[in-house]
């Protein structure tokens, strides 16, 4: 019998058993270990060991005789964060939710292992644009990976064009890095399926975490003394898409040009949107950070509003947040980082001239796996848009 690990602040929280009950109908690493990971220890890499995986058609029965009450998300894994339980196409398996209150059962099932099949997720229409882009303002060298629909060469149709941050986590498992496994947006398979096709340019972020704020913050902070995120739109406005629009079959105009991020990289499309609205004129701002930065926010929020009102009236702001997004603030407090959204969305409904959607899932939480979601209703939105835009000018 396994115990889940306690903590001396856990003892005041209530725990409960949970006996599961996992089937396996893969024929692959029949008796390695299998192990539990989950939400439930922050998804630690120490993963909980469980038993021997059992032949295909039997199962295995594990029991946690002390797991704290709450809701969690959970997988298995064979110990490492690449040899995670996946569908039997091959792609990682959605999380497992369990409401733990009592005394439970929870049956699993083991369909696939993630390591069993390529490394690399991404499509054919995904092409690395540049190993090494320089990005001049920032003096520092990133990948750049493009999206082009897969009937890009037939024709000479052009397209809109998406910006993304974060591009390790765009496209592909392989490169993606997150706390309960490499769960990539899956933004190419989204498009695919998609009747109307764009272009995605993904950028890739920093090599740390640290390097990462500083160049996805634009104002310094007590944490950050050189932040450089203006520097960075910079160069995506004055040099990344100048080569793009140059380079590749696109509609350069504000209406065609989009940019999305979530976290951090959520707030700085905020900042893209506001500082550049005659070059972006649609941001997908996915659980924006803004406790990070919040009173400069509204400040240059404000000024630019009030200087420019007339540069906002056709760009479209596109808000997604999950209700359970809870994040740490500076003073180690949590942050509710809906409640953070509504309040900005709610001033700028009062100052700002353009449109503003805001959507939200109840149950959603901070993380890729449910951006990847998210960023599904966007595309599908953001593509509606584009054709009543397209019907309007044909009317004329």
């Amino acid at each position: 019998m396994s115990k889940a690990f306690k903590t001396p602040a856990d003892m005041a929280q209530k725990f409960f058993p949970i006996h599961f009950q996992i089937s396996n109908q893969c024929p692959t690493h029949i008796g390695e270990d299998l192990y539990l990971c989950g939400s439930f220890n922050n998804w630690s890499q120490e993963h909980i060991y469980l038993g021997k995986i059992p032949a295909v058609g039997e199962t295995l029965n594990a029991d946690l005789e002390a797991l704290k009450a709450g809701e969690w998300e959970l997988k298995l894994s064979r110990g490492q964060w690449h040899n995670l339980f996946a569908s039997p196409a091959g792609k990682l398996a959605d999380p497992v939710i369990l409401n733990h209150s009592k005394e439970s059962e929870l049956a699993l099932t083991i369909e696939a292992w993630r390591d069993d099949f390529p490394a690399s997720t991404a499509s054919k229409e995904v092409h690395i644009l540049d190993e090494h882009f320089f990005f001049p303002n920032l003096d520092v060298y990133r990948k750049v990976l493009i999206y082009l629909p897969a009937n890009y060469a037939q024709h000479q149709k052009r397209y809109p064009v998406l910006y993304m941050h974060d591009g390790q986590h765009v496209f592909d498992e392989a490169t993606s890095v997150g706390r309960s496994g490499p769960i990539e947006w899956q933004v190419d398979e989204t498009i695919n399926q998609a009747t109307e096709q764009a272009i995605v340019v993904a950028i890739y972020h920093a090599r740390t975490f640290r390097l990462r704020e500083q160049e996805y913050m634009v104002h310094n902070s007590e944490e950050i003394q050189d932040a450089k995120g203006f520097l960075y739109l910079e160069d995506i406005v004055e040099v990344l898409k100048p080569f793009i629009d140059k380079q590749y079959r696109t509609l350069p105009d504000s209406q065609h040009t989009a940019m999305l991020g979530s976290s951090l990289g959520g707030l700085i499309s905020l900042y893209a949107g506001i500082k550049y609205p005659e070059v972006f004129g649609w941001i997908g701002a996915f659980s924006p950070s803004i406790w990070m930065d919040e009173e400069k926010l509204y400040e240059f929020s404000s000024n630019s509003l009030n200087e420019h009102a007339d540069l906002y009236v056709q760009q479209q702001l596109y808000f997604y947040i999950g209700s359970r997004e809870i994040r740490n603030n500076r003073d180690h407090k949590p942050s509710n980082m809906l409640r953070d959204l509504e309040h900005y969305n709610d001033w700028l409904t009062d100052q700002y001239p353009g449109t503003i959607s805001f959507s939200w899932n109840e149950q959603g939480k901070h993380g890729a796996f449910y951006w990847q979601k998210a960023f599904v209703d966007f595309f599908k939105y953001w593509q509606e848009q584009l054709t009543l835009i397209h019907k309007a000018h044909d009317l004329h």
